[in-house]
């Protein structure tokens, strides 16, 4: 018999019987891509669920940063984190842009804008922050520090899907947002992204860009490329939306039951949702201090893997370490991100993931601490600003 596997997320699928009469549709049409049908419906259904102006479908959400790069027409130097997915970087890079690294908040993982400033010089010409799992980044003194240096701010959302800040989605700030739809993502189409805008006119000149800069059969007005979401996984992803309000409430249940079961066990941490924020549960990173739980990270991410449970080093390595971007000035002094990094494991999270196999994961945990007698018990803190320094990057 094979051995049983708990991956860190399953995507989560519509009933197989209501997608089928979609397909259908799309048989007898055979318009399966180029703003077909469902493509519309789904960009006007997607705005109006997450309360924004405009939404841009893309194949993917690495294509949806690309592209937002372009249409805001970014050069230079872009201030962004180390503590992401490498695609954001990736974005950067395929642009001719330079990234400049900038350290993070203890508190949420999110790039710190206290350290922006420092950061800037004659070639920055916008910032570009990230939403780390779903937690807002300090928007209003982000956008603060962006006017007075008059910088452009995209920020990468893919794990922002539904997060509401002060009643409003956070996709509304900045200039663009990127959003993912990748099937580990809490809302998926398989594959596929879109940029959220604020104006018709933007929304014009991506709908440009991702098409070849197409704008009708005789006239090419940019250098576009091919990024459209086809008719198959549109269709798919408004029939995903009808669900996403339950696939919160099962992501709600599971993190809930990780804290109540993991709040008093010296040397973890996971995080506290957010004042002011509707949460979407897209993942519950939880971070070992060695030092009070006695193992390590890794040590732990072996011990599950022993019970076939994978949970995710997510983000480790930093973006920073890697041979494309070590090299970079910026790629050093990032005391925070680096440890942080030694510390994060995300725990498996999916609506309908067992509570069985939830309790096992905490029992796991549980048992690895390894307490030092002679040492006064450490009590646990909400945030690692309340605990201590941070020690220089290695």
């Amino acid at each position: 018999m094979e051995k049983r596997k708990i991956l860190v997320t399953r995507p989560q699928l519509p009933p197989l019987n209501e997608f089928i009469p979609l397909l259908a549709d799309i048989w007898d049409s055979r318009w399966l891509t180029n703003n077909g049908k469902y493509h519309q419906e789904f960009e006007k259904a997607l705005a109006n669920y997450l309360g924004v102006p405009y939404v841009v479908l893309f194949a993917n959400g690495t294509l949806a940063l690309m592209a937002a790069l372009q249409c805001l027409r970014i050069k230079g130097e872009v201030i962004t984190t180390p503590y992401s997915f490498v695609a954001t970087t990736h974005s950067l890079w395929w642009n001719d842009i330079k990234p400049v690294f900038v350290d993070i908040e203890p508190d949420y993982c999110n790039l710190d804008p206290e350290r922006i400033e420092a950061a800037i010089t004659p070639a920055t010409t916008a910032i570009l922050p990230v939403h780390v799992y779903g937690n807002p980044c300090e928007v209003d003194k982000i956008q603060d520090m962006a006017d007075y240096y008059g910088l452009k701010v995209i920020y990468d959302a893919a794990h922002a899907f539904g997060v509401r800040l002060k009643g409003s989605s956070v996709l509304n700030y900045g200039d663009l947002s990127i959003v993912s739809f990748h099937a580990t993502k809490v809302f998926n189409t398989i594959e596929g992204g879109a940029i959220i805008c604020h104006d018709i006119k933007t929304k014009k000149r991506l709908d440009y860009l991702k098409n070849f800069g197409i704008a009708n059969e005789t006239t090419v007005v940019a250098p576009g490329i091919n990024a459209k979401m086809n008719e198959l996984q549109a269709a798919y992803g408004l029939l995903q939306l009808k669900y996403f309000d339950t696939v919160i409430d099962g992501r709600k249940h599971i993190t809930e039951k990780y804290k109540q079961g993991l709040k008093n066990i010296p040397g973890v941490r996971y995080l506290d949702e957010p004042q002011e924020v509707d949460y979407n549960y897209s993942y519950f990173p939880i971070f070992i201090d060695e030092s009070e739980f006695g193992r390590s990270r890794d040590d732990l991410f072996e011990e599950l893997k022993k019970h076939g449970i994978y949970g995710r080093r997510y983000f480790y390595p930093l973006i920073s370490e890697f041979p494309t971007y070590r090299g970079l000035p910026s790629a050093k002094g990032l005391g925070i991100a680096y440890e942080v990094s030694r510390q994060i494991i995300c725990l498996p999270l999916y609506p309908d993931l067992a509570d069985e196999i939830v309790d096992l994961i905490i029992s796991i945990i549980s048992e690895m601490v390894q307490v030092d007698s002679n040492k006064v018990p450490v009590k646990v803190l909400k945030t690692y600003k309340e605990k201590r320094k941070f020690p220089k990057e290695k």
